[in-house]
């Protein structure tokens, strides 16, 4: 199977926590003909994901814009976490804010899906200013219970297959509801950027299972919270894509997220569950338009 674009053209890069690890990101730099000024695109993937899962982003709007994918602690290239207690939303953004210090970035276009979200709408509270956009990937301020228990039950369960049609099987039938349209090349392409082959040879998840050790705690903690933070998005270009067949964002939450945030554009793809990959025309088309508004 052919591997995604974004698998090449961009610049490896490091930067260290507070604690000590070695985060990695990959840079994918705008061309030098593209428009100056425009701020980068900060990509924060999901709970189990990480940078590959921008690859649709990289594919379609890098070149155009700057476009900087990191691994959080745990995931992709990066280091695992000597204290699986600091697996938390907050230790994410302590880390992204010294890797946007480290590069010198005083705006920057955040993406965050489900997690990678919440970790966005985080950030434009703590320093506010610091998003010229935001793209909130299904995940709002209320996270659907029935959500938090599929992905409660799922992580930190790895298994290990020996080839890529194997891996990618397993995950249709792990995944099968959230992408009923999905033909076997989907869920190749799909495995190719949550997986990876192990130290054993065989092909695994690419994170630090022990992840799912604080889930619950942090699962437990009062969604009505998260409203004040996604108010910090207030004034701020903003696109709130669900996926019609979400269990973690309720089409109840979107519509309350459009009324409290009037300037958000809100975007429902059909027939896509948890989370869409943006490779969908309507996500692709949506954020276009997001970016146009940046400009």
């Amino acid at each position: 199977m052919a591997a995604d674009r974004a698998d090449a053209g961009y610049e490896p890069g490091s930067w260290e926590s507070a604690d000590g690890l070695t985060l990695r990101y990959r840079d994918y730099p705008a061309r030098p003909d593209a428009p100056a000024g425009r701020p980068p695109i900060l990509c924060i993937p999901g709970l189990t994901r990480n940078a590959r899962d921008f690859a649709p982003v990289v594919d379609s709007f890098a070149g155009e814009w700057r476009v900087i994918c990191p691994d959080l602690r745990g995931r992709g290239a990066s280091d695992y976490a000597k204290d699986t207690a600091t697996y938390k939303p907050i230790q994410y953004v302590e880390d992204l804010t010294l890797l946007i210090d480290q590069l010198g970035l005083t705006r920057v276009v955040a993406f965050g899906t489900s997690l990678g979200g919440i970790v966005a709408m985080l950030l434009a509270a703590r320093r506010p200013g610091l998003l010229a956009g935001a793209l909130l990937n299904d995940i709002g301020p209320v996270i659907e219970t029935e959500g938090l228990e599929r992905i409660g039950d799922s992580v930190g369960h790895g298994g290990s297959y020996p080839t890529w049609m194997h891996a990618a099987r397993a995950l249709a039938e792990q995944s099968g509801t959230a992408y009923p349209d999905y033909a076997i090349s989907d869920w190749l392409r799909l495995a190719k950027r949550l997986m990876c082959v192990g130290q054993s040879g065989r092909i695994v998840l690419d994170y630090d299972m022990k992840i799912a050790e604080p889930f619950a705690e942090q699962g437990n903690q009062k969604a009505n919270d998260l409203w004040s933070v996604f108010r910090a998005l207030s004034g701020c270009p903003s696109l709130a894509i669900r996926g019609a067949l979400s269990d973690i964002l309720s089409a109840a939450t979107l519509a309350e997220m459009d009324r409290q945030l009037p300037g958000m554009e809100v975007v429902t793809i059909p027939r896509i569950g948890h989370v869409p990959t943006l490779e969908e025309p309507p996500a692709q088309e949506a954020i276009a338009r997001l970016l146009a508004r940046v400009q």
